[in-house]
C-alpha cells in the first residue's frame, strides 16, 4: 500500500505551520510532540500506521475555516478524522499531513421535535443522539455496531448502516441538511430541517463522500418516533443455505423486517461465548428477525416469519418476550466483532455487498478460500441489504499472515464484484480497498468521480492518497469551471 511521496518542503516549515495554527487555535490544541502524535497514527484498520506530522483540535467553525485557509497557504494536506472507528484506513495520517481532529464538535444544538430533526456537531457519537431523544419515545435510526463510539460525522463521511439500515435506511437518507467547510475556508450550508431540497444532490454527494470534499462542522438528521412494539426472533438452521434461502423468501413475501442479520456457526459460537445471548450453539447458522409497529401487525409478521422459517427447515425458532429479551438478543450481533476477538490474536473485518440471492453461494467460495489461505473466518452481516462482514482470523506475530489475510480480503472482495456486488456497503474505500477500485469502475468512471473532487478541493489536499487507486491532477482531467485559475462549481448554493 503506496501513500502520496511526502512534501519536504511542507515538513521542513511544519514549526513555522505549527506556530500559525496555534494563533488560531485555543492553547494546547496542535499537538506536535511523537507522544501527542502515536495515538492517532491509525484508525479502525490497524494494519496501517502513519504517524501525522502534527495533530490540530478545534472547537468552532470559524476555527476550521481558518485552519483549512492556512494549511492551504503552506500546502499541506489535511485529514479529517472522527472518533478513529473507521475500518478502511479513511482516517490513517499523512507524514506531511495535519490530522484534523474533531474529537471537540461534541455538542447537540437542537433538538426539533415539531420538525422530527436534531442539530448536531459532528463529534457526537451515533448512540448519543438516540439517547437525548429517547425521553420523548424518539430515536436516530441508522444502528452502526460501533455505535457507543463511532461519530455522526464519521457516519456521513462513510454512509453507515447497521442492523436497522434495512426497513429504516443508510445515513444518506436519514440526514437532511450539513454545514461544511471547503479546503479554502469557505463555509457552506445545504439543506435545513426541511425533507426536500431542490437542485441537485450534494447532501448525497456528502454522504460517503470520506472526508475527500470538505470538513463536515454540523448535522440536521432525522430522528423517527419509536415503534409502538418490536420483537426480535432467532431462527437457527443446520446449514447456511437453509438461511439465505429464507431471507430471500421474507424479503419475497413482502415482508420487511426492521431488522435482518445472519451469523455463520464460529461468529455464533464467539458471540454466545461473549455475550451469553441465549443463541443456539449447534447450529451452523443463525438468522436475528426484528418486526415491528403496531401490537397486530407485529403479531402478524412474526407469525408470518415463523411460517417461512420452518417451511426452509428451521432448528429453532425462539421470539423474545419482552424489551429487556430483544436488547439482549442484539446484544450479542452488537459484540461480534469484540467477541470475534477473543478468540483470535487478530482479526481483518472486511465489508462487500453482495445480491441476497448470491449468500449461500458466496459463503460457500469463502469457506473454501478459507482452506486455501489455511486462515480461519467467522461470518456476521447484514443480510437483509447482503453487507457481507467476514472475519479473517490471523496472527500478526506470524510471518506472512497478515499479508496472507490481505490478499484473502482481496479474493472476498473480488468474489462479491463478480456476482454482482460493490466493494463496500458502509466501511467505505479508504486505503483498504483503493486498488480495488477498478474492479468495479473504468478508467473513464474514476476519473469522473475525480473531477467531482476537483469541484470541491481543486488541489487534491484533502484525505489525498484514499478511494482512488491513481489521483490525478484536476488540470489532467479538464477544468469545470474556473475563478481565479482554481476549479469551482458555478454559484455554488449557500443555502
Amino acid at each position: 500500500m503506496e501513500m502520496p511521496e511526502p512534501n519536504q518542503d511542507v515538513i521542513r516549515r511544519s514549526g513555522e505551520l505549527a506556530k500559525a495554527l496555534a494563533a488560531v487555535l485555543p492553547p494546547g490544541a496542535v499537538l506536535d510532540r511523537e507522544d501527542q502524535r502515536r495515538a492517532y497514527e491509525s484508525d479502525g484498520l490497524t494494519a496501517y500506521a502513519q504517524m501525522p506530522m502534527m495533530v490540530a483540535l478545534p472547537e468552532t467553525t470559524d476555527q476550521v475555516s481558518k485552519v483549512l485557509a492556512i494549511c492551504g497557504s503552506f500546502g499541506a494536506k489535511v485529514v479529517p478524522r472522527g472518533a478513529g472507528t473507521s475500518l478502511s484506513g479513511g482516517a490513517l495520517p499523512l507524514a506531511d499531513g495535519v490530522l484534523l481532529g474533531m474529537a471537540r464538535f461534541n455538542r447537540i444544538l437542537d433538538v426539533d421535535y415539531a420538525n422530527r430533526c436534531v442539530v448536531a456537531q459532528p463529534g457526537v457519537t451515533n448512540l448519543g443522539i438516540s439517547d437525548a431523544v429517547a425521553d420523548r419515545g424518539f430515536y436516530y435510526a441508522p444502528d452502526p455496531s460501533s455505535q457507543i463510539a463511532c461519530t455522526i460525522g464519521g457516519n456521513v463521511a462513510e454512509n453507515a448502516g447497521g442492523v436497522h439500515c434495512l426497513k429504516y435506511g443508510l445515513t444518506t437518507n436519514n440526514i437532511q441538511g450539513l454545514e461544511m467547510v471547503l479546503m479554502d475556508g469557505q463555509v457552506m450550508r445545504l439543506g435545513g430541517r426541511h425533507l426536500d431540497q431542490s437542485g441537485y444532490d450534494l447532501l448525497g454527494v456528502m454522504a460517503g463522500s470520506e472526508g475527500l470534499l470538505a470538513v463536515i462542522t454540523e448535522i440536521t438528521v432525522r430522528i423517527l418516533p419509536k415503534p409502538q412494539t418490536a420483537q426480535a426472533m432467532l431462527l437457527g438452521f443446520d446449514t447456511v443455505q437453509a438461511a439465505g434461502d429464507c431471507v430471500a423468501a421474507i424479503i419475497a413475501g413482502g415482508i420487511i423486517p426492521g431488522g435482518m442479520e445472519l451469523m455463520d456457526g464460529p461468529a455464533i459460537r464467539a458471540a454466545e461465548a461473549f455475550a451469553k445471548a441465549g443463541y443456539p450453539t449447534d447450529t451452523q447458522a443463525l438468522l436475528i428477525v426484528e418486526v415491528d409497529g403496531t401490537a397486530q401487525e407485529v403479531e402478524v409478521l412474526a407469525e408470518r416469519v415463523s411460517a417461512i422459517a420452518t417451511d426452509h427447515g428451521a432448528s429453532t425458532i425462539r421470539a423474545s418476550t419482552s424489551d429487556q429479551e430483544r436488547a439482549t438478543f442484539w446484544a450479542g450481533r452488537k459484540a461480534a466483532f469484540p467477541a470475534v476477538g477473543r478468540i483470535s490474536p487478530d482479526y481483518y473485518c472486511m465489508d462487500g455487498t453482495i445480491p441476497r440471492g448470491r449468500l449461500a453461494q458466496v459463503l460457500g467460495e469463502i469457506a473454501v478460500m478459507s482452506e486455501r489461505y489455511g486462515l480461519g473466518v467467522a461470518n456476521v452481516f447484514h443480510a437483509g441489504d447482503g453487507n457481507l462482514h467476514p472475519l479473517i482470523l490471523y496472527d500478526a506475530n506470524n510471518p506472512g499472515e497478515l499479508d496472507r489475510a490481505e490478499q484473502f480480503g482481496a479474493d472476498i472482495l473480488r468474489l462479491c464484484v463478480s456476482v454482482g456486488g460493490v466493494l463496500t456497503g458502509e466501511h467505505g474505500v479508504g486505503v483498504e480497498k483503493r486498488d480495488l477500485m477498478d474492479e468495479v469502475f473504468t478508467e473513464d468512471d474514476l476519473a469522473q468521480q475525480q473531477r467531482l473532487k476537483c469541484a470541491f478541493d481543486p488541489d487534491g489536499s484533502l484525505n489525498p492518497g484514499k478511494v482512488f487507486p491513481t489521483l490525478h491532477k484536476c488540470a489532467e482531467l479538464g477544468r469545470v469551471h474556473v475563478h481565479g485559475g482554481k476549479t469551482r462549481f458555478p454559484d455554488l448554493p449557500r443555502l
